[in-house]
């Protein structure tokens, strides 16, 4: 165990792959006898730190794009997907025990902050109270219910729900209120990710549970400061009265610290005094992880420099194909030019994808009595699924060429204070899982928005191979991000250009095709497909 000071005269941790070296140096300092806090560690060995060009010899880091909220590697694949595309990299699941209002939701956050990484999940275990009958109810009013119990939670429910984020899977989240104590009707939809930080007062109680856990983390508070905490949240937050907070801290929460959470903290790997507040602690828990994810993003960048997967297909470039792409791209084309030859495109775009699907010989007869060997689609639907908003101007030329065909539309865009993905608005047909779907976006630069995508439809079980992505024009870069994490999904569009600049314009590209085709201006750096890396 390696027990790191904190105070003054306390040696800096350095950033990088040395701190944990520096650690082990500071036990000199701790034989001192200082009497200054302490952070426990139990860290296990991590692999040593993969060289970059700038250190040596090695492969070079993935490929990075700055936003002033995080940091993209547009490299591309989730880290969830292996070279194959198969999920068998999992998402890198944080677990943080403690006590009652001991800082786990902050120390949470702080944690999500300084990793900088997309996609990141927070799962509380406050979500996953069980439901309460009637007479559970009337105790729980007169502060007579014990909440801090194992029998409280639905640990049922929350071990399938975190084993199929783990896996990248969505999942239906119970929302819990605390003032009526009951679940809302309404469930929280999340979709899986490159980490996942649960928390919860007994997130160590459970076996399943702790198989999950990849790092395990306990926060240890003062009881005093707990329990002040403890009140003026549940007096200002929950509108409970200050002698029932205290009626239940003693009759429940404290004997259930002390006989279930207090003990659990020999199973973590990290035991942070003071909780957020300690940022040394904190610097450590992030090292560790980025250790453990750059094992995983060296993936990232597998694909680059390869040839084109064998699962595009580009529109032969005819030269009525290319004057088109003339007019377009062309930045003086007045804005009905370039909706008129935009709809021509995408007909011939959506006229060849139709020659993938599967089609089954048939014989019929003609008006002269004779018969012809011929071709029909042997599957019942088709559905049309734009991503919102330039890959709705699409569906016209859809609707032209596949009669009766169903529609749905996808919005996802970023969170401008998270960082995190999140799907706005979805609206799918029914039984889609039947369908072979043809997912829709105006222009695909790192393939982002497309994967999220494709990850919705497979969330909904449409089967991968069944999906085709169209795009009027994509990058390389978003061909081979899409191909490398769905190497099933047939991949459509009229042109490949080479390279995406650091807006995520791809060039020499066509602008942005939603501001073009609907008269609308938009920010410089914000490309209308890409809207969830904006």
């Amino acid at each position: 165990m390696v027990l790191l000071p904190q105070g003054p005269g306390a040696p800096a941790v350095p950033s990088g792959p040395r701190g944990l070296c520096a650690v082990l140096c500071a036990l000199c300092w701790c034989g001192a006898g200082s009497g200054t806090a302490a952070v426990s560690l139990r860290l296990p060995l991590a692999p040593p730190r993969r060289r970059t060009a700038s250190q040596g010899q090695g492969p070079p880091e993935p490929p990075l794009l700055r936003t002033s909220k995080r940091t993209i590697y547009t490299a591309g694949r989730p880290p969830w997907y292996s070279e194959t595309g198969a999920p068998v990299g999992e998402a890198f699941v944080i677990g943080l025990c403690g006590g009652s209002a001991s800082g786990k939701t902050t120390v949470a956050t702080r944690i999500i902050e300084a990793l900088d990484v997309p996609w990141v999940v927070l799962l509380s275990m406050d979500s996953f109270y069980k439901v309460l009958d009637e007479g559970q109810q009337a105790l729980a009013a007169r502060s007579d219910y014990n909440f801090d119990h194992p029998d409280a939670f639905d640990f049922e429910l929350l071990v399938s729900v975190l084993r199929k984020l783990k896996k990248g899977k969505s999942v239906k989240v119970p929302v819990y209120d605390f003032t009526t104590h009951s679940r809302r009707r309404e469930w929280k939809t999340v979709y899986g990710a490159n980490v996942i930080v649960f928390e919860g007062i007994l997130a160590f109680a459970n076996k399943e549970l702790l198989k999950l856990l990849d790092l395990k983390i306990f926060v240890d508070t003062d009881s005093d400061i707990r329990l002040v905490r403890r009140l003026q949240r549940d007096i200002m937050e929950r509108g409970r009265d200050i002698v029932g907070v205290i009626k239940q801290y003693h009759k429940f929460v404290k004997p259930a610290f002390e006989q279930y959470i207090e003990p659990s903290v020999q199973v973590a790997d990290i035991v942070v005094p003071r909780g957020g507040e300690n940022s040394v602690a904190l610097d450590l828990i992030v090292q560790h992880v980025h250790s453990q994810l750059e094992k995983v993003r060296a993936l990232a960048s597998a694909h680059q420099g390869q040839p084109l997967p064998a699962t595009l297909s580009v529109l032969e470039n005819t030269p009525q194909v290319r004057g088109m792409h003339t007019i377009i791209r062309n930045k003086e084309t007045s804005r009905d030019e370039f909706i008129f030859y935009s709809k021509r495109l995408m007909r011939l775009l959506i006229e060849h994808a139709l020659s993938f699907l599967p089609l089954k010989s048939v014989t019929v007869e003609t008006p002269q009595g004779t018969t012809y060997e011929g071709k029909r689609f042997h599957r019942q639907r088709i559905t049309g699924v734009s991503i919102l908003r330039a890959g709705e101007t699409m569906e016209q030329a859809l609707t032209a060429v596949c009669k009766d065909i169903r529609l749905g539309k996808i919005l996802i865009q970023t969170n401008h204070d998270t960082g995190e993905p999140e799907l706005h608005y979805l609206r799918l047909p029914k039984e889609i899982s039947e369908d072979y779907v043809i997912l829709m976006d105006s222009t695909v630069s790192t393939g982002a928005a497309a994967m999220m995508a494709v990850r919705v439809l497979l969330d909904h079980d449409v089967p991968e191979e069944r999906i085709f992505l169209l795009s009027l024009l994509m990058a390389e870069m978003g061909v081979h991000s899409v191909a490398y994490a769905f190497p099933r999904v047939r991949i459509i569009t009229t042109a490949v250009d080479k390279r995406i600049n650091e807006e995520f314009h791809i060039i020499p590209g066509i602008g942005n095709f939603g501001d073009r085709y609907f008269g609308t201006d938009a920010p410089p750096a914000c490309t209308d497909s890409e809207a969830m890396n904006c």
